[in-house]
Parts: structure tokens; sequence; C-alpha cells
């Protein structure tokens, strides 16, 4: 049993409200919540998921959101069940995208802290992890069916041929609960799926397309990591070369650090995002104008370095897995300087024009143009807020990247095919450095391929504060699959707004 949350928990609900706990989305996971339910408005009671007592079981729900009427029955089913726990959220918030990070654990919680919870950002990818698990059973279950044939594909061995999952039904399906715009894509030696759907901002007519760009986020981050394993083919440097061989000190307590340690998350610096922008979000915890305003600043590559610096350190270097924005920032400081061309130069020299990434660009100011899916982000009690002043230099060289997921597919196969760095170095990028539950190399992260038994799929996702993304590939880059979602859910849970497993999983059941 997982552990039960009060209603002191939740932002502007009343105390004296007896909780239920019931099972609220999603689709193949078995999450339970607390119902907490608050005067009527108009029509139903409002309600609201909050992620709560976890247990094993069944049952069919309605929820309401604000004065926004989301409709969701869902009936939910499983033998494994995941809690995400209001009570370790930071009381300013820690960028969300950015993976768990043990230097934050234990604070108060607070609204401003929810849009970064890293226990919420670990619930991503264990949501991903599951949808690789519920789409591994999916196809084996068809695979065993007498009507199963054959099929070419590449690899050691033939594969029966599998129906393809309704796509399109699925990602409406997510705007329908929720999300403002969703884009997406699969491809395979035999199919080339793509579509988009809802809108590309908030209150906006303009619909999503395929081809519309968004904030990726954490992806920025395989980029950054193929740019630095570059350097170690031309010589320039190793693995094991420390930063401060590089940049004298960068960080004056640990000299020690290696480029390798900040690839793999295992510097054991915090995650440097909270730490950042804690001291232009405000005193009051649930003021979100002053948190708008803090990830609306203009920050340098240095304030992140001087946020860390000041901070203390969750372990040693090489000691443990401690995800950390600022190591990426300092690996794009590290590339500065040995090349004397800024990041974004790079990126478009080295890996979007060998890659064919036509819409790719690292971005370094506010602000969205053309067919772009801007980002909003849902508060509970306040509704949407538009984040068109987000300045992408709160995630600086750890996720500024603005990219298609056509572009990520492009990006993903010339990675795993040994365009970008030969196949030696594509290997030490894919293989796990140390003892994480990601299967986390250098730069990417590993799932199980659900199509392949014994093999993975290989990428990244990223997460901003008012989008999603993921790109992953196999192996041998003859299957990729993308998705960008825009709107997020930050003050209660993801799924309490739409869940991203309702198209990831049959996405991932079609790379097959």
């Amino acid at each position: 049993m997982g552990r039960r949350l009060t209603t002191r928990a939740v932002r502007g609900l009343p105390t004296d409200r007896a909780p239920r706990v019931v099972s609220c989305r999603p689709t193949g996971r078995c999450v339970w919540f607390l119902i907490l339910q608050t005067e009527r408005i108009s029509g139903p009671s409002w309600m609201r998921c909050v992620p709560g007592a976890v247990r094993l079981g069944a049952s069919v729900i309605d929820t309401w959101e604000g004065t926004t009427m989301h409709r969701r029955t869902t009936t939910t089913t499983c033998a494994a069940a995941l809690a995400v726990g209001l009570t370790t959220i930071p009381a300013a918030a820690v960028a969300p995208h950015e993976g768990p990070s043990s230097s934050t654990a234990g604070l108060t919680v607070g609204a401003v802290g929810v849009a970064g919870d890293p226990a919420d950002q670990e619930a991503v990818r264990e949501a991903l992890r599951e949808a690789a698990a519920e789409a591994a059973t999916q196809v084996s279950v068809q695979r065993s069916a007498p009507s199963a044939t054959p099929q070419d594909v590449p690899g050691p061995r033939r594969l029966p041929s599998l129906p393809r999952p309704d796509l399109d039904a699925a990602l409406d399906q997510l705007v329908a609960d929720g999300a403002l715009g969703v884009t997406a894509t699969v491809e395979t030696s035999t199919l080339r799926w793509s579509d988009a759907a809802g809108s590309r901002q908030l209150g906006g007519q303009a619909p999503a397309l395929e081809r519309s760009p968004l904030r990726v986020a954490s992806n920025t981050k395989m980029m950054v990591a193929t740019l630095v394993v570059q350097e170690v083919e031309a010589g320039t440097w190793t693995l094991d070369t420390r930063v401060d061989d590089v940049i004298p000190g960068l960080f004056p307590d640990h000299p020690e650090v290696t480029i390798r340690h900040l690839l793999s998350h295992t510097s054991g610096m915090p995650l440097g995002t909270y730490e950042l922008i804690t001291p232009y979000a405000g005193t009051d915890p649930e003021d979100w104008d002053a948190f708008v305003s803090a990830i609306g600043r203009d920050y340098s590559d240095a304030e992140h370095i001087d946020a860390v610096n000041a901070a203390p350190w969750v372990g040693e270097p090489g000691a443990q897995f401690s995800y950390s924005n600022a190591g990426y920032v300092a690996l794009g400081m590290l590339l500065e300087e040995v090349t004397g061309e800024p990041v974004d130069e790079l990126v478009t020299e080295r890996i979007r024009r060998p890659a064919g990434m036509g819409q790719t660009r690292v971005l370094d100011e506010p602000g969205l143009r053309g067919p772009a899916l801007h980002e909003a982000m849902f508060v509970d009690g306040r509704g949407w807020i538009g984040l068109g002043g987000f300045d992408p230099d709160v995630f600086s060289h750890s996720g500024s990247a603005l990219s298609t997921v056509e572009d990520l597919d492009d990006f993903t196969r010339a990675l795993m095919s040994g365009d970008l760095v030969s196949e030696a170095s594509v290997e030490q990028m894919v293989t796990p450095s140390s003892q994480n539950p990601l299967g986390y190399g250098l730069g990417t992260y590993a799932i199980p391929d659900p199509c392949r038994p014994g093999e993975f799929l290989h990428g990244h996702d990223g997460a901003s504060f008012g989008s999603l993304s993921l790109a992953l590939s196999s192996r041998d880059g003859t299957r990729q699959l993308a998705l960008g979602v825009t709107g997020r859910d930050l003050t209660v849970a993801q799924d309490a707004l739409y869940d991203l497993n309702d198209l990831l999983v049959p996405m991932l059941v079609a790379s097959c």
C-alpha cells in the first residue's frame, strides 16, 4: 500500500472533506487517487484527481477539472502500481523535464513547487516503461494468434505481421482528453505514419500540423552528447578528461569531475534549474505569476554554474546517478570553449544538416513563430496559463532545442545508424554507465523493445513546463517513433489531464 495524502496536500480545497480512493486513469497502469469534492458549482460537483494511495483493482469514474469538464470514464486493471507523492515536491519550481534528482527530495509542498517534482519526472519515465511492457504484451498476444503471418523486416529473424492500431483515433483522443496540440510519427521499413491534432496555441484556431515544431526540452541532451562524443573522436578530449583541464575553476570544490560524469549524470551535482530560478520565484509558494516571471528571465550559463556551486551536491563524482541540467549546461560551455563556436551553430553544422533536420533550432530567446506549438500549463484553481514569455535560457544547453517529430526521427535514425558518430561511439552512448532505473548511458536511455524481446529502444524524452516530447529508435536505426504534446497539468498529476500512454502504447505496437 502506498502513502495516503491528506486534503491539505491540495491547494484551495477544504480540509474537512473526506477523501475516497478510486482508480483514475490511465489505461494499463493502476494509479489510485483521492477524489476531493468541494461545493457544487454549475452542474456537477467540482472534482479533482490527486495522487494518493496505491491499490490494485479496477473502477470507473468521471473526473471534473476546475470549471472545465473533461469526462474520462475509464476502467483500469493492472498487476503493478505507481504512486507519485506530493509530499516531496519542491517549494519552488524545479524544471519538470529534467528527471529525477535527489537534491530536492523532502522539500515542502507548494503550488509553484508542483511544477517540477522530481518524482513526477520519474513517473513520466516509469509510464514509458509501462507503455513498453503493455505494448510487448499486446504484440506477444497478436503474434501468437493463428492469423499471424511472417513478415520480412530488417533484423535477425522473421516476425509475424501485426494489425495496425488506429493511431489517428488514439491521437485525437489525447486532444479530446485535454491536450492542446499533438503531433506524432512512426517510421519502419513497412510503415510511415504521421498525424497531428488540436490547436497550435491556447485559445487559438490555427490547427496543429504534422510539421509543427515544439520545444523538445531534454531531447536537446542527445544532441549535445553527440557533439561531445564527436570531439572525443577528433582527439580534443577523452571521456575521462577533467572539466578543470578545459575550463579551470568551473567547479572549484569538485575539480575531479570529468566529461563522462557530466554526460552520464554521475557528477554528483544537483539538478541546477531549481537552484537557478528559486531566488526569482518569490516567497509565496502559490504565486504563479512570480513563477512565470522567473522562467521568463534571461539567465547566463555562468548563472547556472554559480547556482550549483553554491548548493550542496548530492554525492561524490562517479558515486551515483543524479540527473542534472547544470551538467549539460557545463558540457555546452566546454564545447564552446574548445571549438570557438556557439552550441546552436555546432548543432546546425554537425547534426541538423547531416541528419536532414530542416526545422530544428537551438533557441535562446522567448517566442515562437509560424506553425509552432505554443506551451501552456494548467494550474489547479487558476486554469490555463500561456507560456509565451518562457525563456529557453532557463534550460540552456540542457533543453533549449525546438524541433519537429519528423526531425527527431531523422536525428535518432542518423545517430543509431552511425552517421553522426562511429558505431563504437554509439555503443558507448547507449550502454548504461551507472546503476540507474533509466538505463542511462551517455546522453541516451533505453527501454525494452516491445517488438524484439531482449533488445532495446534508445532515445530520450523532454518535458518543459508546458510540453512533453519523446524520441526513440531501434538500435539498428530501422524503426523510429516520436511524439510531441503541448499542455501540461503542473499542480496535481499529468494523468489528471490526459494519459500519454493512450497514444504511446499503440505507437509502440505499430513500430513492430
